[in-house]
């Protein structure tokens, strides 16, 4: 590993923090609803002429053009400065932004990045479905071929912010002779044409973050194509490359934040026996072994932008990155549970930044959103590791 900070890039953190510490929204994220939407698009326009959307992103679409080592400051001392996340905008810039740079064409690039960067659109994601989740390429979502055009059919589930979204990382499958990896196609969806209907899936907590997508006969140019007809599986590994590798770089060093939020929680709160909860010997001992792991998270995350400096995607290493992170949002979540006791059963007003419970039942979606656990567990064994396949 090679990660050395420069002068270069220590007044680069500088600059950032003074600048997050002005322009940090001090009204709290609103949840996810029409309001949301306007909150992050607000702040991302601001973040574009600011100059701080895109680090690493080529100029000439919008971005600074910058080192995988400064995104790496941005997205620490952003944790840091407690600066929204990004929601509904999650999409267009952990995924079909990164993806269009590595595989679009020039009349995509320049039309999409701009619009991403400024948050002038909303993506979602079209991939996972009723019978192809963690086994994505059993998709049966057809797209069939009429002139210049795509004629798509089939359904998508737990799509995010589909009842916001502009546009659509969406994949289809073009030629159902050809093997299950082969014969898929990536193609950019408009969500506004003609035949796609959008039915929002209520979760336990009374949000709609997921959503059902139906496509009847819907025509989408071919010119939206992303690489090649029938060539999508390639395509979609750049996009899973990216959502298990650099997409979730920022959660990943913002986790210490969260941590060291649970250990004021464990000062600020008293045991049965009257006194704070950190003097339990148990408790201090298991906080500190979670800042540990936080460490190597933290140490492993430097050692991804390392090899991000000489390869133009994530490799499969970042599968360890995202296995990791999603066991240990789920640990501190649930060590910030068992210091409140009785008290985490009560729900306090929605989008509470001390609203444990609602963070606690959130980590588990980590462990199944983006692939499973295990299916993690797999890629590290075989593309990492050179297990034989099991």
């Amino acid at each position: 590993m090679h990660y050395e900070i420069s002068r270069e890039d220590r007044e680069f953190r500088d600059e950032a923090r003074a600048w997050l510490e002005a322009n940090v929204p001090r009204e709290p994220q609103p949840p996810i609803g029409p309001e949301q939407v306007v909150y992050m698009q607000a702040w991302q326009r601001t973040l574009f002429e600011g100059g701080w959307a895109g680090i690493t992103w080529p100029v000439e679409y919008g971005g600074r053009g910058l080192s995988l080592v400064q995104q790496v400051i941005w997205f620490e001392e952003y944790a840091r400065a407690g600066a929204p996340d990004a929601t509904c905008l999650f999409v267009g810039l952990n995924h079909g932004g990164p993806t269009l740079i590595v595989r679009g064409n020039e009349e995509q690039k320049s039309f999409h990045l701009p619009k991403i960067l400024k948050g002038e659109v909303i993506w979602c994601q079209g991939f996972s479905e009723p019978g192809a989740g963690s086994d994505l390429a059993s998709l049966r979502t057809r797209g069939e071929i009429d002139g210049d055009h795509l004629v798509v059919n089939g359904q998508k589930i737990w799509t995010s912010y589909a009842q916001f979204a502009d546009y659509q990382e969406l994949l289809v499958r073009t030629d159902p002779q050809m093997s299950k990896h082969r014969g898929i196609t990536w193609i950019i969806c408009d969500m506004k044409l003609p035949g796609i209907t959008v039915r929002p899936i209520e979760s336990i907590d009374g949000e709609y973050h997921n959503c059902e997508v139906f496509y009847d006969n819907v025509r989408i140019p071919l010119k939206n194509v992303v690489g090649q007809v029938n060539d999508g599986w390639r395509v979609a590994l750049s996009t899973l490359s990216f959502e298990r590798g650099t997409a979730f770089m920022e959660l990943q060093l913002r986790v210490s934040e969260i941590l060291e939020h649970v250990i004021k929680l464990a000062r600020n709160t008293k045991g049965l026996d009257g006194k704070p909860v950190i003097e339990d010997g148990e408790v201090a001992g298991r906080l500190g072994r979670l800042r540990g792991e936080i460490s190597a998270l933290r140490a492993m995350t430097y050692m991804s932008a390392s090899r991000g400096l000489r390869q133009d995607m994530p490799g499969p290493e970042g599968t360890y990155l995202a296995l990791m992170l999603s066991d240990l949002r789920q640990a501190v979540t649930r060590c910030a549970m068992d210091i409140l006791g009785p008290l985490g059963l009560e729900r306090p007003v929605k989008m509470d930044p001390d609203d444990w419970v609602h963070s606690y039942l959130r980590s588990y979606a980590s462990t199944i959103g983006g692939g499973t656990s295990e299916i993690r567990r797999n890629i590290i064994a075989e593309r990492v590791l050179g297990l034989p396949k099991s």
